[in-house]
């Protein structure tokens, strides 16, 4: 096969590639950002799943969606079947130093094959599931190995032409290559603490970072959580037996301590039919009583300080609640004697009222000068809704 023909193939092949990996880059953010969009045609079961492997934290690397990755391999192995001709151009005179393109694109399409495989173990035993679209772009980065060369001694030759090519390109370029891996280090770096591409592995490390928390130290005691005059408005419907509204209550007793306006309004919302008789099923046992428990704790000066307690320790009874009431320094009897009362059930239900009137499907909610969040956000994306309503550092 003449050496015009294979790069003619590998270029068909880069194209093939670079459309595939746009076609992924679409799917992985339609999965992780639109909430509203319809699974895309390569999800056909639980086990081929290409929406479900984007929603992973596997599907990125160093914070860039593994999507991206494939197109800059292809853009590189395209640019390697040019260069021969690029080098004739004066001010590219410096691509001199790509002496064996065909053997670096041997290596280069060696590599990202590898790279696939393991990909590929990862989704099916890992995951469990498998992207199709990632499996076609696997075997095209094998053929691109394989078209590269023209021979199995050639193919093993380009490994050490590479290397030796490398080397001599360095010795060439010193400054020039210590501005390149200066310039790819801090970028990678950048792209992986900052998450800057990925957000919603950004929101991920959060919560994970907060559930991993015994107790929430940001912690307050009283009736207020934030300022007493703030003019930003949070109402807040949560549910003391939701797990992430455990994540979402730390969170805003974070967030109070950075802005001089912000106040937080909650109003309890218990996934639990004994007292909430709009929802078809219990999913929080308990959670009424807890309700009540805070609101008992409220007429007491420490709702917020109950509030937290709740969240991190589930009582379910009596029995359970007494050493929390005695780490706040309340009175038990009050306390009991207001959970039984009717007053307590006429309350909840007016919080309860209150979130149906909201339209409260779902917990945590937040409204904020009229507009509905529902679930938990990222601490950062929580700042920039405040921030959106006029919260102020």
């Amino acid at each position: 096969m003449a050496i015009d023909k294979r790069k003619l193939f590998i270029q068909i092949l880069s194209v093939i590639g670079f459309a595939l990996t746009i076609k992924l880059a679409m799917i992985y953010y339609t999965a992780n950002y639109d909430k509203y969009a319809l699974a895309s045609f390569c999800s056909i079961n639980d086990f081929i799943d290409c929406d479900g492997a984007a929603r992973t934290t596997v599907s990125q690397f160093f914070g860039i969606p593994l999507a991206y990755w494939g197109m800059l391999f292809y853009i590189i192995i395209m640019f390697l079947t040019f260069v021969e001709k690029l080098k004739n151009i004066r001010f590219l005179k410096f691509l001199e130093v790509f002496k064996n393109p065909m053997a670096y694109i041997t290596v280069i399409g060696s590599f990202a094959f590898l790279v696939s495989m393991i990909l590929a173990c990862i989704s099916i035993w890992a995951i469990k599931k498998l992207c199709i679209l990632c499996v076609v772009t696997y075997f095209i980065d094998f053929l691109i190995a394989l078209i590269s060369a023209q021979n199995w001694k050639e193919y093993f030759r380009s490994f050490k032409t590479t290397v030796l090519d490398f080397i001599d390109g360095i010795k060439n370029y010193p400054k020039t290559f210590v501005i390149l891996l200066v310039l790819s280090v801090s970028f990678l770096a950048y792209s992986e603490i900052s998450d800057c591409f990925v957000p919603h592995i950004r929101k991920s490390k959060d919560i994970k970072k907060i559930m991993a928390m015994t107790e929430n130290p940001y912690k307050i005691n009283g009736n207020t959580l934030g300022s007493e005059n703030g003019d930003v408005i949070v109402e807040l419907y949560s549910d003391y037996g939701c797990p992430i509204c455990y994540v979402h209550n730390i969170m805003l007793h974070k967030v109070v301590k950075e802005y001089s306006n912000v106040k937080v309004i909650h109003y309890n919302t218990p996934f639990d039919k004994e007292c909430n008789y709009e929802i078809p099923m219990t999913m929080h046992p308990g959670a009424c009583y807890m309700a009540k428990a805070a609101l008992a704790a409220g007429k007491q000066g420490n709702y917020w300080g109950m509030a937290s307690l709740l969240y991190e320790n589930h009582p379910k009874n009596n029995d359970d609640l007494v050493p929390l009431i005695t780490k706040l320094g309340l009175d038990k009897d009050k306390i009991f004697n207001y959970i039984n009362s009717k007053e307590a059930d006429n309350e909840l239900q007016k919080e309860l009222y209150k979130s149906y009137e909201n339209n409260v499907d779902g917990t945590p909610t937040m409204v904020i000068g009229g507009e509905k969040y529902l679930g938990i956000m990222s601490y950062a994306d929580l700042k920039k809704v405040l921030e959106k309503h006029g919260a102020k550092k």
